[in-house]
């Protein structure tokens, strides 16, 4: 006797569609839940200008953050640094952004250039910024008075080397003819001899300077003798730092100033995403170095919370306790 399947074709049909559906929504919440902590979100981190350590540090941070935390989706935003990348986090145009320490603190206390405070959260302290105060080698200038009443670029508008700029010859008591390039067009008009020097903020070497040392040659200026006027009417946020030999082919042992650049957010910036930030800076610190930097980085938990009187973001702070144990 031949027997058959009394259900209809079609709930045959449907009985298959339910067991895909199933298994469908069952895949797709397993994959959600290894997404991350969060749903998937976009993270932009405003830098610096090419040729500078802002931009290099922050290509390196972006490709950590995209292979380790796959549900954010990291981009890096070129700018002309501190001043500039503080407008953008106000403005929601940026969520992250490298800022020197005097910047930070001057946004945070709502002084200039910044006419009103800007509520900052510190995601951490990541490496030191060595002024470098740059002339020809050939030039007759040896030292920071003898740029009294001449061209010198000062970092470039929005930037935090032109806000230290300023207060270094004001503390100096010199007026140089300042003006405020790009880094690139600083570069050039060093070489042209257009300017007689060019301050920069940044690790060392740094790449673009380094290509101006291989075809015309750098010196440093020493800028020690205005650390004491900058901390007297600044604050502690200065130290006295030597530029290592070796950064440039001229350079042996300039003591110079320098100042920590930190990482920071507005308090809105979600707390698992602040945290899964610090797991990278903790957890790939060694793929976070620029290649051939020579100066200061503070990619460990004992100098990353370092951020002076900037306060930490909680979900910061979260993740440095749960590493610290």
């Amino acid at each position: 006797m031949i027997t058959t399947n009394s259900r209809p074709a079609g709930s045959a049909a449907a009985g298959l569609n339910r067991r895909t559906l199933l298994k469908a929504a069952l895949v797709g919440a397993l994959t959600a839940g290894c997404t991350g902590p969060g749903p998937s979100r976009s993270l932009t981190i405003a830098t610096g200008e090419p040729g500078g350590f802002y931009l290099a540090f922050g290509r390196l941070l972006a490709a950590q953050i995209d292979a380790v935390e796959p549900w954010l989706r990291c981009t890096v935003t070129e700018t002309t640094a501190s001043v500039a990348n503080i407008d953008l986090l106000r403005s929601g145009k940026a969520d992250l952004a490298l800022v020197l320490a005097d910047t930070a603190r001057a946004a945070s206390a709502g002084q200039a250039p910044f006419t009103t405070a800007v509520d900052l959260r510190a995601i951490g302290r990541v490496y030191e910024n060595y002024l470098q105060l740059v002339v020809r080698n050939d030039s007759p200038v040896h030292a920071l008075s003898d740029l009294d009443g001449r061209p010198v670029s000062l970092g470039a508008t929005g930037s935090g080397a032109a806000l230290t700029g300023d207060r270094i010859v004001s503390v100096a008591g010199i007026t140089p003819q300042v003006r405020h390039l790009p880094l690139a067009d600083a570069v050039s008009a060093l070489a042209s001899g257009d300017i007689d020097a060019l301050l920069w903020s940044g690790g060392v070497p740094t790449p673009a300077l380094a290509q101006l040392d291989s075809t015309v040659g750098i010196r440093l200026l020493p800028l020690d003798g205005v650390l004491s006027g900058l901390r007297a009417r600044y604050g502690m946020l200065y130290e006295q730092l030597p530029v290592p030999s070796g950064a440039y082919r001229f350079v042996h042992e300039v003591p110079t100033v320098g100042v920590a650049n930190l990482l920071v957010a507005l308090p809105t910036l979600p707390d698992d995403v602040a945290g899964a930030v610090v797991d990278v800076l903790i957890d790939r610190a060694d793929q976070l170095v620029p290649h051939d930097a020579l100066g200061t980085q503070f990619l460990d938990i004992r100098t990353l919370i370092g951020t002076d009187d900037l306060p930490l973001h909680p979900g910061a702070a979260q993740s440095y306790r749960h590493h610290h144990g």
